[in-house]
């Protein structure tokens, strides 16, 4: 019911099986899409992007919900009818409940990438089923660093070397990408990583 999160409005299936979602309409750009095509945001966007975010996740998170695939393209931004900006957080589609994760045995089994592997925690890329609600902090530490900087922490030329990098490799520091960043903003993406 979060402000922040796109509403879902009905859902169903068409006459010939295929599921269908009817969302809110929303007018606006992805941050993905903003990142690509201005680069870094400033430092204020990118801190009040990621807060509204934030408000979201925290609701889901104290209703037990870990999203597991937060980054840039399910950030949405619009606008409020007074023009302020406005983020809401998209694809609720590999969330679960805590206690689904605890006892859903066939994600343990089965050899599907549940996330995307630049934004996924250690813990996600070793084990869909054992994550929680830190799994979803780190994806917002990932966030928030590509937004500041337009470069990902960790990456690789292929899902296992993204898989290593995530697992082994220390990050940049994010000062030494963009002097400007507070130090206190800095250590608040390292502790998210």
């Amino acid at each position: 019911k979060n402000e922040h999160v796109a509403r879902v409005l009905d859902v169903g299936t068409l006459e010939d099986g295929s599921p269908f979602m009817v969302m809110e309409y929303l007018d606006g750009q992805d941050l993905d899409h903003l990142l690509r095509h201005r680069g870094p945001l400033s430092i204020a966007d990118a801190v009040g992007y990621v807060m509204q975010a934030c408000e979201a996740i925290a609701e889901a998170h104290h209703l037990g919900i870990v999203h597991r695939d937060l980054k840039p393209s399910n950030f949405f931004l619009t606008s409020r009818t007074d023009g302020a900006p406005l983020i809401k957080v998209l694809d609720f589609g590999i969330a679960k409940a805590r206690a689904e994760l605890e006892q859903d045995v066939s994600l343990t089994k089965t050899r599907t990438v549940l996330g995307s592997p630049v934004y996924m925690s250690p813990e996600q890329i070793r084990s869909a089923r054992s994550v929680d609600l830190r799994s979803d902090i780190w994806s917002l530490g990932v966030t928030l660093y590509e937004l500041l900087t337009d470069q990902l922490p960790f990456d690789g030329d292929s899902i296992t070397g993204v898989a290593a990098a995530v697992s082994t490799d220390p990050i940049a520091p994010i000062r030494s990408l963009r002097p400007e960043i507070p130090i206190g903003l800095s250590l608040v993406v390292e502790r998210c990583l």
